[in-house]
């Protein structure tokens, strides 16, 4: 959950930082800096629990050498 939360720092200042540059307006940088940062680190959260998920039923490579 650390990183979770570091990456939406950082995701914020970002989002903030391209909203003002593009248009000029802090309102609109600010918008942007909360709703599309909150929605991606949730798509985020998501995303590493499936990815863990997945990571834990790949089947094993058996390391075991088989004599012929």
């Amino acid at each position: 959950m650390i990183k979770t939360m570091s990456f939406a720092v950082i995701h914020f200042f970002v989002a903030f930082s391209v909203g003002y540059i593009m248009t000029g307006d802090i309102v609109i940088g600010g918008a942007l800096a909360l709703v599309e940062p909150a929605v991606n680190t949730v798509a985020f959260y998501f995303h590493e629990k499936v990815w863990n998920r997945i990571k834990k039923t790949e089947p094993k490579h058996n390391k075991t050498l088989v004599a012929a």
